[in-house]
């Protein structure tokens, strides 16, 4: 039976989501409406699955770095972050450690044996990561929350912060109720050093037949006494990026999703080049890349979002972090973005 939020959330959280601004008749919205428009689409689309999977994954391992022992050593600044592929990030910031969208299965899929498989492994098992603050989820898509990760983390961090009805799905996974935070857009939550509010995202929700957009999902401003970032979840290009960047900007940091693109999906993805709109909308100061690099989603080239990237971001100027899969790094220390990827596809550096 298909999973429903309304059905399984109960008491405060279903009368919360049932009284939601952003949804109607059961279903959560975007604040225009907008969703992918595949009309016109589909014979190219299909042409693109039959003909274009030759370099959707890498033909040779990626570099992945074991980031533990650099995690042994106390930051020289105050911002610290790991990027451990796809959108997981472990964000170290003025004393906080910050996990988003936890993905360390095999597969972005319901199922074990089949479903987009991940091709480098993780830089370090669940086992080994250090303590965590908080857990930031941002919808319940599978490349963004994953069932088996969520089980082994469960009990770990102090909290839980997510968007609203995906308590549901958390709690069915073993985290402790009185852990978790389910925001609307525009709601925050004050914990012990951090703030974090949930705003707007133009995207959707889903995870089997029948639960479309029957939970919400949401892009984060994360801000400490110092520090002040912006994480996209999943997100296209809108208008209203622009009034989030003048009201709750500049950002130190804007991670952003750049890869599962496509023309079809471009109201729903940003893509490398909306990425760096989106980062100039936002007020963004640097931007670091997430949503690529660990699993094939899309139709692109697996190394197309970091390739694009770097170009339409040089053209415009824009401070780019490119780290490393498990590479720790302190992005207030300028340095220059490094094209990692070409290693494996052999293009000059």
């Amino acid at each position: 039976m298909p999973f429903d939020s309304h059905q399984r959330s109960k008491g405060l959280r279903k009368e919360r989501i049932q009284g939601s601004p952003n949804a109607r008749n059961g279903r959560f919205h975007n604040l225009s409406n907008i969703a992918p428009d595949l009309k016109g689409l589909a014979p190219p689309l299909a042409a693109d699955f039959m003909l274009g999977g030759k370099r959707r994954a890498p033909r040779s391992a990626l570099p992945v770095l074991d980031p533990r022992q650099d995690w042994q050593q106390a930051p020289t600044s105050t911002l610290r972050i790991t990027w451990l592929g796809h959108s997981t990030l472990l964000l170290e910031l003025d004393g906080i450690t910050i996990l988003t969208d936890p993905v360390f299965g095999d597969r972005a899929s319901p199922v074990s044996f089949a479903g987009p498989k991940r091709y480098h492994p993780v830089p370090v098992p669940i086992s080994g990561l250090p303590a965590i603050d908080v857990l930031l989820l941002s919808h319940n898509h599978y490349d963004h929350l994953c069932k088996s990760s969520i089980i082994e983390l469960a009990q770990r961090p102090k909290c839980v912060v997510t968007a609203l009805g995906v308590a549901a799905h958390l709690e069915e996974y073993g985290v402790p109720p009185e852990r978790i935070v389910e925001l609307d857009w525009n709601e925050h939550v004050e914990l012990p050093g951090v703030r974090l509010l949930a705003l707007p995202a133009q995207h959707f929700s889903g995870r089997g037949l029948g639960d479309r957009n029957t939970t919400l999902w949401a892009s984060w401003v994360i801000e400490t006494a110092h520090h002040k970032l912006f994480f996209s979840g999943d997100t296209g290009l809108f208008p209203e990026l622009a009034d989030i960047g003048r009201e709750h900007g500049p950002f130190d940091l804007t991670m952003l999703e750049i890869g599962a693109y496509h023309p079809a999906w471009g109201t729903i993805h940003l893509g490398p080049h909306n990425a760096v709109l989106a980062h100039e909308m936002l007020r963004g100061k640097r931007l670091l890349p997430i949503h690529w690099g660990t699993f094939d989603l899309a139709l692109h080239t697996w190394d197309a979002p970091g390739e694009e990237l770097l170009q339409y971001g040089q053209e415009r100027k824009t401070q780019l972090v490119l780290p490393r899969l498990g590479q720790v790094i302190e992005p207030t220390r300028d340095q220059p973005p490094v094209a990692w990827w070409r290693e494996v596809t052999g293009k000059n550096p």
